[in-house]
């Protein structure tokens, strides 16, 4: 039996065009190719920010990120970038009485925006806030005490193996890998990321089916 999910964020409940849109704007190239950067460096095991220095090999991101602010053009976000299953299928996981926090590799001000969209959830916790990014084990460590249930019952559900199925497993959780965005998609029939997953699902509304397991 589930009685806690953990949720990652980007990919997971964020549709994140917008947001490397922002950031194309700003570095004034087009979408596209801020777009196949992203993708390009993160199937190379590589950090998505790697993309923007690729344009720009002297930037600082966060520096970069501060003035976009100052400019009024910093990171936003809105139900626009929700994907569809997120809100009713984590209010009928509530209502069924499960615990639900999202604590994902996000930002600061992501997770002071994802806080006043209200969604139906316990907990929104964010790895800068906690001084400790995933996939390191103390980050699934620092999540497990907050979901105060044993790691056999809480289910950490993620789009991409390395971040999320694979430190997830290690950790000790069960785990729903996401096939959606880009590295849900990519490594969806990877047999290391088959066979690391408790369940690999399509969509959120699929997460009240494994709760009585």
């Amino acid at each position: 039996m589930i009685e806690t999910i953990l949720l990652d964020v980007d990919e997971t409940l964020l549709r994140r065009g917008r947001y490397w849109d922002g950031w194309a704007d700003w570095l004034q190239v087009p979408r596209h190719t801020v777009s196949a950067l992203v993708g390009a460096v993160v199937a190379q095991g590589r950090a998505a920010d790697d993309a923007l220095r690729l344009i720009n090999p002297d930037m600082d991101v966060a520096s970069a990120a501060r003035a976009r602010e100052a400019a009024g053009r910093g990171e936003y976000l809105d139900e626009r970038d929700l994907y569809p299953d997120v809100r009713p299928a984590l209010g009928a996981l509530r209502e069924r009485g499960v615990r639900i926090i999202v604590a994902g590799a996000a930002s600061v001000r992501c997770a002071e925006l994802l806080r006043g969209l209200d969604l139906p959830v316990n907990l929104v916790a964010d790895t800068a806030e906690w001084g400790v990014a995933k996939p390191k084990g103390e980050f699934f460590e620092r999540a497990l005490a907050l979901a105060g249930t044993p790691a056999a019952t809480t289910l950490y559900v993620g789009d991409h193996p390395g971040d999320d199925v694979f430190p997830a497993k290690a950790a000790g959780l069960r785990v729903a890998h996401l096939r959606r965005g880009p590295w849900g998609h990519l490594w969806a029939d990877d047999p290391d990321v088959v066979a690391a997953a408790d369940w690999q699902i399509d969509s959120l509304m699929q997460l009240g089916a494994l709760v009585g397991d």
